[in-house]
């Protein structure tokens, strides 16, 4: 872009902004050398940089970016020999710091997802042992502290007693002679204590005259009697300077050996630092990150010009680029037209430099190459050129240029000369840039003009709005409608006679009554169009409030429903394990008696899987609504199989307690419902008597061996416990257990098992034609 767009459409103003939101003087340098690029995926890139700043600012409210220096200079020194000062190198101290927060305050955001900042802060070092270095020497005023090495210590002791012992013999002269002194203090004159001496005194007390008052009358002198010591105290001094340089030097070659991590860190940090400022102007402007594209498009809602304050910026809607590719703005002078002209060229320029834009969310802008703008006085003195000369000259560099990569505004296009003339002018202009596919605005006096955009496909009409009840433009844009003149209506609330501008009116052609009085249709049209839009909008947010009102309550029954179910589900829980201890009791009572457990062990054994085979299955998850049941018109008996819906559970019908009411057992458990919660399953199978099952011997059907191999190590055990009991049954005098070598764990377990059992005698590995350490033979007593 070259520097005269730059400067008419006034985009050093928001250069000036946008440097006051910068933290350190490297974003400062950045902001003040931004430029708008031409290059998509660089604008992209730049927007999306912003927009990633932009949600940091919105989730934290800030960035750490203080304590950060401009430290490349000092760099740069170092790495020549260069000795950098004490506040040189608490320059760098505190930048690698501020880059150490900055990469925590960054790595800790756990959202959103920001893969550009992610990337850019892994690549700060964090240098704790140069920074330490740095600050175990220099204190925060930037004085070397006496810390920085023994000698320094042992330098600044021996001052300090030196200038002790200097000062005790100085303030016994002001106590002994202080009849002699202009006024009884020490002072210091070339770095030495001396007294200040009245001049009639002068040989009373000998010693050094360093200095003289402007009178003559008092002379500073330094007694012979403090000479060496005064003496002894510069050499000391010397040799703080000279231990001072030497320490400095050594934190100047340590910075000089870290440099490039360090001008990495700089980069980095002022990068980022511009950034945030670019993040903090659009988080001020309230402005959005526009979708960038290369075709021409431009598409902002309700966009503001940017450098007029919120309080009297009027919004506006404005497309260009998709359905047509030029605008000719029509309307009364201080309407706003050239306003609407800058708000395009200046918001493209942002667009362009990475900058978001102050229009709501959802907004387009297009990248161009070059950016052409005609707007204002040009008239150049020194040439003596016209108004018209002046726009002329500027038109004509940009049709030698002008392309389908090009936006491009003119403002009064043909304005300054004859108006049949300039018209005619305006709409070549107008058609030779048009031809070439440039996006163009163009603001235009004339009314020949307002027919322009119906006689061509790709340009449309729009005007400013003006408010003839207040006499004021309202500096609303409506695109589509050209602007119409208000002369008539304008002297009428002037007061100007009704017979005045009915005679006025009969000098205007037939024509351009007809032009004017369809214009005003279609500024009632629009106003009417856009109050049923108005309308339309309060209608669908009322629609989003109440939609979103019944899904917070149909949510609230969901969790209610959930809490239900989940308290059915403990009780029910609560009282099948409350069965099961009882039956485990009354299990163990009798096989305790040996005579009865010997008789009926199969019996309980039975009993038992019966028990845990009408335990329920109860949902862990939160229930699916029940599909909505079958008709059914079968009646239902006792003894029928049938499914409960509410509990997607399998029962019986124990009896039928009222009309379409059931008693169904499920499990141990005994529901009420109703016929339309039931499915029928099957009906209830006929009792047929089963012969009694041998106790003992080949009718029951038992092996004599159990493999366990593969098993999960719980399901193995509950598997061998119901084999043992079987086994017993059948009356096996042993068995073999298959449990594989493996691990171990199957074979201990298993051991372990035959020793606990009480109908167990012994176990052992099987021998070599038994399986060996992969089977253990269980003897039964």
């Amino acid at each position: 872009m070259n520097q005269r767009i730059l400067h008419v459409l006034e985009f050093k103003k928001i250069i000036e902004q946008l440097n006051e939101q910068a933290a350190s003087s490297l974003g400062k340098e950045k902001t003040a050398a931004l430029k708008p690029s031409s290059d998509l995926e660089e604008v992209r890139h730049l927007q999306m940089e912003t927009d990633e700043a932009g949600q940091v600012l919105r989730l934290k409210g800030h960035v750490p970016l203080g304590g950060i220096f401009d430290i490349k200079p000092s760099l740069k020194r170092t790495t020549i020999g260069g000795t950098l000062s004490a506040l040189e190198c608490l320059d760098v101290a505190s930048t690698i710091y501020g880059g150490r927060q900055l990469k925590r305050f960054i790595e800790d955001m756990e959202e959103p997802e920001m893969p550009i900042l992610r990337d850019m802060v892994s690549t700060i070092a964090p240098l704790r042992e140069l920074e330490s270095e740095i600050r175990n020497c220099i204190d925060e005023h930037g004085g070397v502290m006496d810390g920085a090495s023994e000698k320094l210590r042992s330098i600044r002791s021996k001052i300090r007693t030196y200038e002790s012992r200097v000062r005790d013999k100085m303030e016994s002269f002001t106590k002994s002679k202080s009849k002699m002194l202009s006024d009884a203090i020490v002072t210091i004159r070339n770095e030495r204590y001396v007294l200040p001496v009245k001049q009639e005194y002068r040989g009373s007390i000998g010693g050094i005259v360093h200095d003289q008052s402007s009178s003559g009358a008092t002379l500073f002198i330094e007694p012979q009697t403090v000479v060496d010591l005064n003496n002894q105290l510069q050499e000391a001094r010397v040799q703080e300077k000279n231990e001072i340089e030497k320490i400095l030097k050594e934190l100047s070659d340590a910075i000089a050996e870290n440099h490039e991590p360090l001008y990495e860190n700089v980069n980095v940090l002022g990068h980022m630092d511009f950034m945030f400022a670019r993040a903090k102007l659009g988080k001020q402007m309230r402005a959005a990150m526009p979708k960038m594209n290369d075709e021409g498009r431009i598409d902002m809602k309700q966009a503001r010009h940017p450098l007029i304050s919120g309080d009297e910026v009027v919004p506006n809607d404005i497309e260009i680029g998709k359905d047509y590719t030029s605008i000719v703005i029509t309307g009364p002078n201080t309407g706003g037209k050239t306003v609407t002209l800058k708000l395009v060229g200046l918001c493209t320029l942002m667009a362009q430099s990475g900058l978001q834009v102050p229009a709501l969310d959802g907004c387009e802008m297009a990248v161009f190459k070059e950016v052409y703008a005609d707007i204002g006085d040009e008239q150049s003195i020194e040439q003596s050129l016209s108004t018209f000369s002046s726009h002329m000259t500027n038109i004509v560099d940009i049709l030698d240029k002008v392309d389908d990569q090009s936006l491009v505004l003119f403002d009064e296009l043909g304005a300054g000369t004859d108006p049949q003339e300039g018209a005619a002018l305006a709409m070549s202009i107008l058609d030779e840039v048009v031809n070439r596919k440039a996006r163009v605005i163009a603001t235009t006096h004339y009314p020949e003009l307002k027919a322009y955009g119906y006689n061509r496909p790709d340009v449309i009409n729009a005007s400013v709005e003006f408010d003839i009840q207040t006499l004021k433009p309202t500096y609303r844009l409506l695109i589509g409608v050209p602007g119409r003149s208000n002369a008539f209506e304008i002297s009428r609330r002037l007061g100007l006679r009704e017979s005045v501008i009915e005679s006025a009116k009969g000098h205007i052609g037939v024509d351009s009554q007809s032009v004017e009085n369809m214009i005003a249709s279609l500024e009632e049209s629009k106003r009417g169009a856009e109050q049923d839009y108005e309308e339309a909008e309060r209608f669908l947010a009322e629609a989003e409030e109440l939609r979103n009102e019944l899904k917070q309550k149909w949510d609230q029954f969901e969790e209610q429903r959930e809490k239900l179910y989940e308290k059915a589900e403990q009780k029910a829980e609560k009282a099948i394990r409350q069965a099961r201890e009882e039956a485990e009791t009354i299990v163990g009572e009798i096989r305790n008696m040996k005579s009865q457990a010997q008789m009926k062990e199969h019996e309980w054994i039975e009993a038992r899987k019966m028990f845990d085979e009408a335990q329920p299955e109860l949902a862990k998850k939160k229930p699916k609504a029940a599909p909505a049941p079958k008709k059914e018109s079968r009646e239902l008996n006792p003894g029928d199989e049938v499914k409960l819906l509410t509990l997607n559970q399998q029962g019986t019908i124990v009896e039928q307690t009222g009309k379409n009411e059931y008693q169904v057992q499920v499990g141990v458990m005994k529901v009420k419902a109703k016929r339309k919660e039931l499915e029928f399953v099957k009906a209830k199978q006929p009792y047929k008597e089963k012969p009694m099952a041998t106790v003992k011997g080949k009718n029951f059907h038992v092996k004599t061996e159990l493999d366990l191999r593969g098993e999960r190590y719980e399901d193995a055990l509950n598997r061998l416990e119901k084999y043992i009991d079987d086994a017993l049954l059948a009356g096996y005098p042993r068995v073999s257990i298959i449990h594989g070598k493996g691990t171990g764990a199957l074979r201990t377990a298993v051991q372990n098992f035959a020793k606990n059992h009480r109908s167990i005698s012994s176990h052992r590995a099987g021998g070599m034609n038994e399986g060996g350490s992969g089977v253990t033979v269980l003897e039964f007593r």
